[in-house]
């Protein structure tokens, strides 16, 4: 039998990995560049799941890290907004660096523990019930957004990500 946390993160890890693979080798330009009719660009992308994946699932949700909390409460400009103008190396950066407390939080926690702080301002009724439950979502979110990087990855240059183990 493996360790379920383990797992869980490995499987985290890799749609991580899937993320940053999907856009390497792509210059600044192009990694801000909108590819599909909505607008948005590589870069928002990775933003979002910086801040509103992995800092506020992680360190606010579950963590409940007061800076964190503060910030939804303040309505501070949502990950697709933020880092606009910062280089691409920076937003990686920034992306590793919150995955790393991510997963700093996730080898601390109770998977079957209860969120210490739910906004419900922000998602009305809907609830996730534990830790698990997060982390589920949270791997779903990330492997959603992966695949929405390799499709606009293959338009932009033909290239194709393949997952390795």
């Amino acid at each position: 039998m493996t360790d379920e946390r383990a797992n869980l993160l490995r499987y985290l890890q890799q749609q991580r990995g899937h993320v940053l693979g999907a856009l390497e080798g792509l210059d600044e330009e192009t990694l801000r560049r909108p590819i599909l009719p909505s607008g948005w660009n590589c870069l928002a992308l990775v933003s979002h799941l910086t801040y509103d994946d992995e800092q506020f699932w992680f360190r606010g949700v579950i963590a409940q890290d007061e800076e964190v909390i503060a910030a939804v409460e303040r309505r501070e400009p949502n990950g697709w907004k933020r880092d606009a103008d910062l280089p691409s190396e920076e937003v990686f950066a920034r992306y590793r660096a919150e995955a790393a407390l991510a997963d700093a939080v996730l080898g601390e926690c109770d998977l079957d523990a209860a969120p210490t702080w739910w906004p419900e301002y922000v998602f009305g009724t809907w609830r996730l019930e534990s830790v698990r439950q997060i982390v589920l979502h949270h791997i779903t979110e990330t492997a959603t957004h992966a695949g929405q990087l390799d499709v606009v990855r293959e338009l932009i240059d033909g290239s194709q990500w393949v997952i390795q183990d």
